[in-house]
């Protein structure tokens, strides 16, 4: 598993993928790239609904289509919010990150820089089934 990865050009990735966000309701678009243990990266962004219940954020997005890639193992994650304030993961989405990569780096957006956090520092005392 490569633990060394380009924070630079995860982020970058994170970025682009934000600009194809559907945000009509809230007008906050993220944008999320997945590094996969076999170095391929997967991209994800939001997608609202009306139902407003039934978004998808960006994270989840990009773990649902590594998962349906056959992708299961992974090293980091970009997550890229608007340019003001920093947009980490929310509670659901360090969930399902946690389950499928205990160890994995997560990167967000903090203005115009970014934060390098483990995700067992953003969600301490994930669920898991006994």
């Amino acid at each position: 598993m490569p633990n060394e990865f380009n924070e630079e050009e995860l982020m970058a990735a994170a970025r682009a993928a934000r600009e194809h966000a559907y945000a009509p309701y809230s007008a906050f678009a993220v944008g999320a790239a997945l590094l996969c243990e076999d170095g391929s990266v997967v991209l994800g962004c939001n997608v609202e609904n009306a139902s407003y219940g039934m978004t998808i954020c960006a994270e989840r997005g990009a773990v649902a289509a590594a998962v349906a890639q056959g992708k299961r193992r992974f090293t980091a994650i970009a997550v890229a919010g608007s340019a003001e304030g920093a947009t980490p993961p929310c509670g659901g989405c360090r969930q399902v990150l946690s389950e499928f990569a205990p160890g994995l780096r997560v990167l967000y957006s903090h203005g115009e820089t970014h934060v390098n956090v483990a995700i067992e520092e953003l969600l301490p005392a994930a669920f898991e089934l006994p």
